[in-house]
């Protein structure tokens, strides 16, 4: 019987961290604001694009009524270079291809929007890996709600075996949707691996096939 194993995006199979702090900092530049940091922009990735955005503004103080001209400045830039800088991980690619080899259909699940997510997957060559791919804006729920992953399932047609994912929103998803969960350690997380709940936890993609070929 085919089993499916469905991933999150950014911080799992790609850092896209570069140009979303990139995007990020020229929506600020557009309303007067001064940029930010790596490492600030990098706490704020998780939840979309809008939350995004929403924390963009609040670190510098900006008013909530423009949130949704941010929103769309922010989309605006984005999709004009949606993968200048962003990579997959290393072994990524290798990984899914082997997976897809070993006869796994794979899914992705992202609370990214889809036209970004479909741009980024173009631009990366990386579409042709995936049976099923659920966006931000594909349902009325987000992650961590579980109705998004299980869409994501559902639509691969096969038996569900795993989420992966980097984060804490992920975690919360798996555990909501009642689903195995596998940590990849190298992404966005903030809190320290033993207090996010996980099934199993890699560090190198090369790991993941095994990892995968243990669960029941």
């Amino acid at each position: 019987m085919n089993r499916s194993v469905v991933f999150d995006l950014d911080g799992t199979l790609i850092d896209s961290l570069p140009d979303l702090h990139v995007a990020a900092n020229r929506v600020l530049a557009d309303f007067g604001a001064a940029p930010l940091d790596l490492p600030v922009v990098r706490g704020f990735i998780g939840h979309g694009v809008p939350s995004l955005v929403a924390q963009v503004r609040r670190a510098r103080g900006l008013p909530d009524g423009l949130q949704d001209q941010m929103t769309a400045a922010m989309l605006r830039h984005y999709l004009a270079a949606p993968a200048d800088l962003t990579r997959p991980y290393p072994g990524v690619i290798n990984a899914l291809e082997r997976l897809r080899a070993e006869g796994y259909r794979l899914g992705l699940c992202t609370n990214k929007a889809m036209a970004l997510t479909t741009a980024i997957l173009a631009t990366l060559d990386m579409a042709h890996l995936f049976d099923a791919v659920i966006g931000g804006d594909s349902l009325p729920q987000r992650k961590p709600h579980p109705a998004p992953l299980h869409a994501a399932f559902a639509a691969t047609g096969c038996v569900p075996l795993a989420f992966i994912g980097d984060s804490e929103v992920d975690a919360e998803t798996a555990v909501a949707a009642g689903l195995p969960f596998g940590l990849y350690t190298e992404g966005y997380r903030k809190a320290p691996v033993a207090d996010v709940p996980h099934r199993f936890a890699f560090a190198d993609f090369g790991d993941l096939a095994g990892l995968l070929a243990g669960l029941p």
